[in-house]
Order: structure tokens, then sequence, then C-alpha cells
């Protein structure tokens, strides 16, 4: 994004633009005590109610700083630095990882989560759980599109499919024999969680239901010791995006459940998740969400490590494997505009039957009792469908053995890579990082101290304690993102005006962000090499 939203406001007045079923923007310039503020000033066509959606959810900007439509007759872009803060910080999580005596012997020192919302509601997820049953901890982001639905259901479920498929047989057939009896079964994950973050609690016994029959599968299999790391988070990803398109062709308790699943099959979601367990570091992608290593060289200097490719029209790869599944007749239709039959960015994702399934089978699903425009579901069967289905939501996997000088992962919704660069996100986090001193905070005396030498590390203290606004990781980056100027400063105002755009204005100029930081705990796993 290249231009500030005062020029795009203009340009917007120049080229006359007219958003669908609404009237013409143009802007206005005020000028006040030499400073430039923009207004946008709507001048309607025909008269629409203000925007109806009900923002119960504090990851949504409150209706006070941001604008619900662009049919209010005036509005500002201005928010006090309060109600900056106030937005950017609502999605906040993080959560230090402490072992016994307040020790860390786990690789993962911490991680630092946030979102901000472009579409209402916001349809990124993201999920954090420490393994009980196997060794770990996993991290992963969802991108939701047509919906939130699916990216929902896959939060919820996608990181219990992965630790079933680490568990042993033993423990397998303990949890069969535990549900069998009527007992409970020991819980596999520990669950980090926002506050806010909601649950599907009416599909709840579904989606176990779904769980066993996987680890009954599992134990059909007859086999030790098991699947490999990167085989389990092949199998899980590929198991649930199965289970999601079987339940909704399956007969439901209720109407809810139905509707429930109906959403969460035709609407999308792409997923990155890492697993982290000591050293070993493995990450699966299906799709644009990304993830990236932050690494301190020797010198001091940062790089930047890629975890995953962009599974989309621009990935020579992905390009190829998509000629291979399908005829050679349909080589000029497969990508369209860079898009995915001329209608999906993504190459891989959860859910979207409607470019997996037949078109017999969709219309079959949607005509048994199914009010489609009232769930939201988008109907078309794109011109040149012949061979689905054509898109897959099986993950790429990457192995990294982490290093000492390996300090950060970085994971994204493509909503922050539209704005930032790797190597941008690396700069800023490496900046926080030694700003905040994370990793190893601590005052180094010289010999004899005298006043004037404290005096020093006192100022020092106090510059690298005000040079950043924000105390997570997370919300620094989201600041950047939309609020950066050409210099890769933050634009006050243009920060402001970013995050006060009109609903029906902000989805066209900024996506849905989802950011989670980890922090990697140098000393353990440098004693993992010296151990070994």
């Amino acid at each position: 994004m290249s231009r500030t939203v005062s020029s795009w406001i203009l340009s917007s007045a120049r080229s006359s633009i007219v958003l669908q079923g609404k009237g013409r923007l143009y802007s206005r310039c005020i000028t006040a005590r030499n400073e430039t503020k923009w207004k946008l000033v709507f001048c309607g066509t025909r008269q629409f109610p203000a925007g109806s959606w009900s923002l119960d959810n504090a990851l949504f900007l409150r209706k006070a700083f941001r604008h619900t439509s662009t049919e209010e007759e005036q509005f500002s872009f201005q928010l006090s630095p309060s109600q900056i803060n106030e937005v950017l910080r609502a999605g906040e999580l993080s959560h230090k990882i402490l072992g016994l005596h307040g020790k860390n012997a786990n690789s993962v020192l911490k991680f630092e989560s946030n979102q901000l919302a472009s579409n209402t509601p916001i349809e990124d997820r993201r999920s954090a759980a420490t393994c009980l049953q196997s060794r770990g901890m996993m991290f992963g982001v969802f991108d939701g599109h047509a919906g939130s639905a699916c990216a929902q259901a896959v939060s919820e479920r996608l990181l219990h499919y992965i630790a079933v498929s680490l568990l042993s047989r033993q423990t397998l057939e303990e949890m069969e024999l535990a549900v069998e009896s009527m007992k409970p079964i020991l819980p596999m994950l520990q669950l980090h969680k926002h506050p806010n973050d909601i649950e599907y609690r009416e599909i709840t016994s579904q989606y176990f239901e779904s769980l066993r029959v996987y680890w009954q599968h599992l134990l059909d299999l007859d086999t030790e010791p098991g699947f490999s790391l990167e085989e389990a988070m092949i199998c899980a990803f590929k198991r649930l995006d199965s289970d999601i398109s079987l339940e909704v062709q399956a007969p439901q308790e209720s109407e809810l459940m139905r509707n429930i699943a109906l959403q969460v099959a035709f609407s999308g979601a792409t997923a990155c998740v890492a697993h982290v367990d000591g050293v070993h570091l493995h990450v699966a992608n299906a799709g644009d969400c990304r993830a990236i290593l932050g690494v301190c060289e020797e010198d001091g200097t940062w790089s930047t490590l890629p975890l995953t490719r962009d599974h989309n029209a621009y990935d020579e790869s992905e390009i190829k494997r998509l000629k291979r599944e399908h005829p050679k007749s349909e080589e000029k239709t497969l990508l369209v505009n860079d898009r995915l039959l001329g209608i999906l960015m993504p190459s891989r994702a959860f859910g979207d039957v409607q470019l997996k399934w037949s078109k017999e089978l969709q219309q079959s699903v949607l005509e048994n009792n199914c009010d489609a425009e009232a769930l939201n579901i988008y109907q078309y069967v794109p011109p040149n469908y012949h061979t689905p289905p054509y898109l897959t939501a099986e993950p790429e996997v990457t192995y990294h053995k982490l290093r000492g000088k390996d300090k950060f992962l970085v994971i994204a919704s493509d909503g922050l890579w539209e704005m930032l660069s790797n190597e941008m996100v690396v700069k800023l986090v490496a900046g926080h990082l030694a700003e905040f001193n994370v990793q190893k905070p601590q005052l180094a005396f010289e010999k004899p101290i005298n006043l004037g030498y404290m005096h020093n590390l006192l100022l020092q203290r106090k510059s690298r304690g005000t040079g950043s606004l924000d105390q997570n990781i997370a919300t620094h980056l989201i600041r950047h993102a939309i609020g950066s100027n050409e210099y890769g400063e933050v634009d006050q105002e243009k920060l402001a005006a970013m995050l006060a755009l009109p609903e029906d204005l902000a989805r066209m100029y900024r996506d849905d962000i989802t950011v989670t930081v980890v922090y990697f705990n140098s000393d353990t796993i440098e004693n993992y090499y010296k151990n070994n």
C-alpha cells in the first residue's frame, strides 16, 4: 500500500468511484493551524440505513471510534492517541512459558499475539496450545474468506487433530476405553486463549464424535510407533477437511447444527500451524498465511528465513501442481486473473466445497431445506468447472532444527504481508527485541561505579523504555503495517484514518490482520547442543 489515505480519497474523487449500491465519494481538505486534516463527505444518490452490524466483540472497532457506513453525512478520520491504542490493543494476547521453580527449560520463551479486524465480523482466527499427552507447543493462524465460519471451526479443531495424530497406540486405546466406559478422557491440549475468543459450543459434541472416529481409524491402522510429525500434520489437515465435507452431508440433530455445518463447508480458510518441540520446528502451511524466522547472525546483523511458500497463482510450483492434476485442455482456465478458476486467490484451503464437490453434490446439499441466502452462502459454479476438486487442504510441511541464533518465529495472515515485507517484519521485531531486551534483561556495571556512569545507565534505560508505544510485539507490527509512511515511520494521521475507515470502505483498503510472534529461549537451545 504505497499511498496515504488522503491521496486515496483524492484519487477516488477524481475518478468518481461509485460503490455498488451506494453513492459517490468525494473528499474535502480542511486546513487548521498549519495541519492538514482530511474528512470524507458522502453525496448520497439514494438513502440507505446506517450500518447495522452488531459490534459485540472487543476485537471490532467501537462505534464511537469507527464509522459504520460511508452514508453518514460527514465524519472525521481523527482519533485521539488513547483511542488509537485502545483499538489496536483490544485483541492482545501474551503468554510466558514457566517451568518448575519458575525456571524455563522450554525452547519457547514466550509468545505474543494480536488481531485487527477489517471485515465485520473479523474472518481471521488464531490458536495456541501446549501439548499435554505428547511434547511440544503449537501455534496457528487461520485466514477465513466468504465468512468466518470455516476459520472458526478449523481454529477450534485442527490442533486437536494434530495432537491425536501424535499419540501412541496405548494412549489412543486408553482414550477409547474411557469413552466406552463413559469416563472423562485426559485433556490433550492446554489452550492459551484470548478472553473474547468464541467457540461453536452448540456443535462441540459433533466435533468430538468426528475426532473420536478419527482416532478409531488410527487404531484400525494397527501401526506402531505411528506417524512422524510431518505425517501427523499432513494427515490431520486432510482428515479435518474431509470431516468438514462429510458433516454437512450427514443428517444433523438440529437446524442450528446443520446451518453451522453448511456455513463452515461453504466458506473457506487458509491455515499455518507451527509445532515446536525442543529444537525441532515443523511448520505446516496450506494457503497464503506465512511463517518466517528472525535470525541474529554472529556479527549482530539480522536475516530472514522463510519457512512457507504462498500457495497462489504467483507461485510457479503451485501452477505446475495444478496443471499436473487436471487435463491439458484446462490449462488456460485453471487460473484466471491470478485466481483459481477466476474466483479464489489461495490455491490451498479448508472448506470451499464449491471448488471441491461435483456440481450435482452441491445442488443436492443446497436444495435440501437450505436457505442459502439467509446463511450468506455464495452459490456460483464457475465456467470451465469440469474436473473437481480444484482445491486441496493438504499442507506443505517444513522442518527446521533450531539454532541459538534463531530468535523468533512470526506467523501471520496475509493482511500483514500485504503491508510489510519479510525483511521489514524481522527488522521491526529485532528492534523491539533490542529495545525491551526480552531475552536477557541485565545491567552491566563498570568498576568503579560512579554517579555519572549510573546517570548514563538510567538515561539509556529511559530511552529504551519510551522508544516504543507497545509492549506487545504483534501490536507493534500491526501499528506499522497500517500506519507506516514511505520512510517506514508511523504517521499518526494515516494510522488514525486507517482505523476510522467505515466498515464498507475498510476492506477495500486493508485486510484482517492476525499476528503471532514466538520468542525462542536461546539458552535452552544452546544447552541442547552442548549436552548432545
